[in-house]
């Protein structure tokens, strides 16, 4: 096993590990597989809609407007009615679950099949893209979960998209404009969403399974 794979995969499978691990009341197996499966078919409808919308990368931010709203309708179509669905750390758990099957498929693709220097992509990737997706599926899960068990007032639903089209957008315009600005994107992103994660992780706490 050579550097570059751990780079390629380790990163997702690490995060994917802690959500789970803060997760008090565990999900179903099962379920968690085939969500991580279904972000990552979602990659196919995702590379359709960005070849049609994107002529090149210097419109590589509308992939916020193409990824975002696929990992939403696989929350809200798939996850949604589920039985196991039923509270709102539920729904970060299965966004992020969404969010890095998506990238693991993306990282492989950048990865072994378009870069020049693969380790130094991946290395890159583990450092910025990996968090980013993971941060959206952090904030889309919070505020799903906040629609979904707490308050059905239209506004969380609208967040929940919105938000993470939004962090996605800026981070993948500022990624071919300024680099130093991509990171802060991603900077204040992660703190935003360990801020919501930790909330939920709190009030969990108190609950009883």
């Amino acid at each position: 096993m050579d550097l570059t794979f751990i780079l390629t995969f380790g990163p997702p499978l690490i995060i994917v590990a802690y959500i789970l691990y803060s997760d008090k009341c565990s999900e179903p197996f099962d379920l968690c597989i085939k969500t991580f499966i279904l972000g990552c078919l979602l990659c196919i409808p995702a590379a359709i809609l960005n070849g049609y919308f994107i002529p090149d990368r210097n419109y590589v931010y509308l992939a916020g407007f193409t990824e975002e709203p696929l990992k939403f309708a696989a929350l809200y179509f798939f996850i949604r009615n589920k039985v196991h669905f039923d509270e709102p750390m539920d729904a970060i758990v299965y966004g992020t679950l969404i969010s890095l099957g998506f990238a693991t498929l993306e990282n492989y693709e950048y990865v072994y099949e378009l870069a020049s220097n693969p380790e130094n992509v991946a290395l890159l990737r583990s450092f910025s893209a990996i968090p980013l997706h993971a941060c959206c599926g952090i904030v889309m899960g919070y505020y799903f979960g906040l629609y979904s068990f707490k308050n059905s007032d239209k506004i969380n639903i609208i967040k929940a998209l919105v938000i993470p089209i939004a962090f996605h957008a800026s981070y993948n315009f500022f990624a071919v404009s300024n680099i130093l600005l991509m990171f802060v994107v991603l900077i204040i992103l992660i703190i935003f969403a360990n801020k919501l994660h930790k909330e939920l992780k709190n009030e969990q706490a108190s609950n009883e399974c």
